[in-house]
């Protein structure tokens, strides 16, 4: 599953971010295009895994974590910088001196501190979002389209962020001893629109969503919704292979706009049996509320930072010269703050979403009865998406937000060895998820 985490990004990252987590993957090599039913009906079992893929995989982590590393450096060295050398200062007096409207002066920081800090990322962002995943085979994504994408999450992340950012400093303004507790509930309110509208209007400007035609695996899941006690309102595919050849499945938005999803690179090469289970797990995410949990764990986090921002600002008034928390030359100390508190928080969040992956993962198994299944489609994700079966637990721990592949294959074999004591109901029954 793929749900935003409230932290502050483009929507063209999160949607990246999602093929890049995503659970699960189009089958061998040698059966793509192959068609659903055909050359991948076969079952594989843990025996199947690649060796050599095994060592591509650590390879492409190794990189996927130096990169990760070089943009927490280089994005605190972007505010330090702007920060220590007065430049924050200098703009906040130009852009003040234009007009003292203070949404006018607000809104012109943001909007350059964005942009340089943008230009600064993008060597980097080219490298991770475009050179990387062509030279390891996980992107049918040309250079110029790749490129329009990035303008238009550019444009839709500089909108959002603007509109964020005016809100916290209105806050500033009129409620300085308070103003963290209000923009943590404001910035929970955002992440459920987005969550809610994303179907409808954020993912379209990426994707295409066409109604699922194969009236008989509709009909299939849509029965598996009931059981799960879901309402879905439709089931629809996704035209991921216009960029990636990931293949990916989830539940998107909520409400009326709540509806089945899967990548068409997954209806192609997957069988319906591999379907089923991965839809399954998706409803699992469902079952136990894990949106939900996801944007009360996140939106505790979120408040945690703000919380940690306040003082910081407080410091930032008596040591640094700032004009008052409102100053917004303190823009750079506000995002430092929130940067470092996010990357130091991240492990907290990591775990709790592998938490919630397992009993996703456990459900899945229970209302299907297909570990067989289940174990195939964690040995198409070692094969092809280069995901490390084994990797080192402390990049586990620190870096996955589900748990590893070894350990979701285990899980699956014990499940078909008749290890079902876990929580949660069974294949057939009708319930709610034992967290």
């Amino acid at each position: 599953m793929c749900y935003h985490d409230g932290r502050m990004e483009t929507i063209a990252s999160f949607l990246t971010r999602c093929n890049q987590r995503a659970v699960y993957r189009q089958g061998e090599a040698a059966t793509r295009g192959a068609g659903r039913g055909t050359a991948v009906a076969r079952l594989l079992t843990p025996e199947d895994i690649d060796p050599e893929g095994q060592e591509e995989a650590r390879a492409f982590a190794r990189l996927r974590h130096r990169l990760l590393l070089l943009e927490t450096v280089l994005g605190g060295a972007f505010a330090v910088l702007v920060l220590a050398s007065g430049l924050s200062y200098r703009l906040s007096e130009w852009l003040g001196a234009l007009s003292r409207r203070p949404y006018l002066l607000v809104g012109g920081y943001a909007l350059i501190f964005m942009g340089v800090y943008g230009l600064v990322m993008a060597p980097v962002a080219y490298y991770d979002g475009f050179s990387l995943p062509h030279r390891y085979g996980l992107s049918t994504q040309s250079r110029r389209a790749w490129l329009v994408d990035q303008a238009k999450a550019a444009l839709l992340g500089w909108a959002l962020g603007l509109v964020v950012v005016e809100v916290v400093y209105y806050l500033l303004r009129v409620m300085p001893e308070v103003w963290w507790v209000v923009a943590g509930v404001f910035l929970l309110g955002l992440s459920v629109a987005l969550t809610s509208v994303a179907p409808v209007v954020l993912v379209p400007l990426f994707y295409r969503l066409t109604p699922l035609g194969d009236e008989e695996l509709v009909a299939r899941l849509t029965r598996l919704a009931e059981r799960a006690e879901a309402s879905i309102q439709g089931v629809f595919t996704i035209d991921l292979s216009s960029k990636s050849r990931a293949a990916n499945a989830m539940l998107m938005g909520l409400g009326k706009t709540r509806r089945m999803v899967l990548g068409d690179t997954l209806y192609d090469d997957f069988t319906a049996d591999e379907i089923e289970v991965i839809l399954a797990h998706e409803l699992g995410h469902h079952v136990g509320h894990d949106i939900w949990w996801g944007l009360t764990f996140e939106s505790l986090v979120t408040l945690g930072g703000l919380y940690a921002a306040h003082q910081v600002l407080d410091w930032g008034v008596e040591v640094m010269g700032l004009g008052g928390l409102d100053d917004v030359a303190g823009l750079p100390l506000l995002a430092l703050v929130m940067g470092a508190f996010m990357a130091v928080t991240m492990p907290l969040g990591n775990a709790f979403s592998r938490w919630r992956e397992g009993l996703a993962d456990e459900y899945a198994l229970r209302l299907t009865g297909r570990p067989q299944a289940f174990v195939s489609v964690m040995v198409r994700l070692a094969n092809q998406n280069l995901a490390d079966v084994d990797p080192e637990r402390w990049v586990e721990l620190l870096l996955h937000s589900h748990p590893a592949i070894g350990k979701r294959m285990g899980r699956g074999e014990r499940f078909g060895g008749g290890d079902r004591s876990a929580g949660g109901p069974l294949a057939g029954e009708k319930g709610h998820w034992v967290a």
